[in-house]
């Protein structure tokens, strides 16, 4: 009989997504289904929730995501900066080449720099206004996590926003269920319910944050199952 699974602590069982030698049909597929998930549960909308509140009455931006994907993300905040006559220019990273090939092939996004690259090694000319992540903080361990916290608040201007997972068991079997009927995707039925399982608690980022000598930050529960982290200088 398998053994239930204890929400109570992060899961930090590594992800058949953070493996080498990945597909890259498996990986296109991966970040397809992602991109509608966040579509059909709220991501998108967090994710932009985010950056307008750091954007605030500019009207010129240049905005990083670290661990872009496909640039999807990127892309939607794109779409609602060219409607919104707001200047976009964005840097998108990612460890994965087969991630930047896809973004670069799939979304004609002016002004944009897409670097194969860990973005901690990455060096800014000058830095961008915002830096965010999107379903990224929960492939990390907390010490890693503190210095990630620390790389987004040197390197930005105006601030970072967090869009991740809250660690739920409604989630957890929610998403385990929806994936095993509707998801094509080994990838995304083995990561989804895991990603949960290795998403956080709100004491568990006070702590993260904490470590990392930041104090200046919301933390907002989001529909359905995230939190949406804002850090803002000057604050």
């Amino acid at each position: 009989m398998r053994q239930a699974i204890n929400l109570r602590y992060r899961s930090y069982r590594k992800e058949l997504l953070d493996e080498d030698n990945i597909p890259f049909e498996a990986i296109q597929q991966n970040m397809q289904e992602i991109n509608i998930i966040n579509a059909w549960l709220g991501g998108h909308t967090i994710t932009l929730n985010g950056f307008r509140k750091l954007l605030g009455n500019k009207n010129k931006i240049h905005i990083c995501e670290i661990g872009c994907g496909d640039g999807n993300n990127l892309y939607q905040l794109y779409k609602w900066c060219k409607k919104n006559d707001v200047q976009f220019s964005c840097t998108g990273i990612d460890i994965k080449a087969e991630c930047i090939e896809a973004a670069k092939k799939d979304y004609a996004i002016e002004n944009a720099v897409w670097l194969v690259q860990d973005y901690k090694t990455v060096k800014f000319a000058s830095k961008p206004d915002i830096i965010f992540s999107s379903l990224f903080c929960h492939h990390f361990d907390d010490r890693d996590l503190v210095a990630q916290l620390q790389f987004m608040q040197h390197n930005s201007v105006l601030g970072f926003f967090i869009n991740d997972l809250q660690r739920n068991r409604f989630a957890y079997y929610s998403i385990k269920i929806i994936t095993r009927f509707f998801s094509s995707s080994y990838l995304v039925r083995n990561d989804a319910p895991l990603s949960v399982a290795r998403g956080f608690h709100k004491k568990e980022w006070a702590a993260i944050f904490n470590k990392a000598g930041i104090r200046n930050y919301t933390i907002k529960w989001k529909w359905a199952f995230r939190y949406l982290i804002i850090f803002k200088h000057g604050e």
